[in-house]
């Protein structure tokens, strides 16, 4: 009998004990788009949909321990990154990613959660910027987070544009600014540059939906669609209509509602 062949993608990002957002929601939506997830956990939390009340960061050391085990057996095809934490983590990350040739990279640079959360020590952002974005091939802020990186806020389609293209300007590497959190536009409205590319990728806001997840849920689709082959604009469009979907095909877990990565065409 022979045996269909999955891609390997690898996430580096931290546990979500709800279940909802980091390492949990990339291996799903992995797994929803025919993509064989593995990981390295930097961090360990204590969360819920409403809340973060613990973190506990691995030491470095275990994740390059992770890194070169899981790597050494099942090389991917495409990388992305979430919750980092510290520099010290940051930094084995970069020297792991130094250490040979490596596949495309998404960096969600995760800083603070939907409820507040500290997801990025302050003193690590250095470190995030000046060594770690530098090597991605593309960038996923959010609104909140692209105005701590450009040093701007961000209220309009025009701002998203042209924060876009000042961190393209920056870091050298293409860049998906998301607008989901202006709520004064009148749709989810994300912006790719890649210096030469700009794609406008819009969608009807779903109301009544808790959207916990929906950043690790986005970049990880990137990142699945680059570990299956697909070019980089192509993979940010195709997943921006799988995060979409899967918010507006949410479910209810308990009371609370989770996006639904195993959506079907309406």
């Amino acid at each position: 009998m022979q045996r269909s062949r999955q891609p390997v993608a690898l996430t580096i990002a931290g546990s979500d004990s709800g279940g909802g957002a980091g390492i949990q929601a990339d291996m799903r939506t992995w797994a929803a788009l025919g993509v064989h997830g593995v990981c390295a956990i930097t961090c360990l939390t204590a969360q819920n949909p409403r809340r973060v009340t613990a973190v506990h960061a691995a030491p470095a050391a275990f994740v390059r321990h992770q890194l070169e085990a899981v790597c050494e057996a099942l090389p991917p095809r495409a990388i992305k990154t979430g919750m980092l934490f510290n520099t010290g983590i940051i930094r084995e990350v970069v020297r792991w990613l130094e250490s040979g040739r490596r596949p495309p990279l998404v960096v969600d640079p995760v800083m603070v959660s939907t409820s507040g959360a500290l997801l990025l020590q302050p003193a690590a952002q250095r470190a995030l910027t000046g060594q770690l974005l530098p090597r991605a091939r593309l960038i996923t802020p959010n609104a909140d987070e692209a105005a701590l990186l450009a040093g701007r806020r961000l209220r309009s389609l025009d701002d998203l544009q042209e924060t876009a293209r000042l961190l393209h300007f920056r870091h050298g590497c293409a860049v998906l600014v998301k607008g989901g959190h202006l709520r004064k536009l009148p749709r989810a409205t994300d912006v790719y540059f890649d210096g030469a590319t700009e794609l406008i990728l819009s969608a009807p806001f779903v109301r009544g939906v808790t959207t916990h997840g929906t950043g690790c849920t986005y970049s990880a689709a990137i990142a699945g669609y680059l570990a299956l082959g697909l070019a980089l604009p192509e993979s940010v469009a195709l997943a921006k209509n799988h995060v979409t979907q899967a918010i507006a095909q949410s479910v209810r877990t308990g009371p609370h509602t989770t996006l639904n990565p195993f959506w079907v065409d309406p």
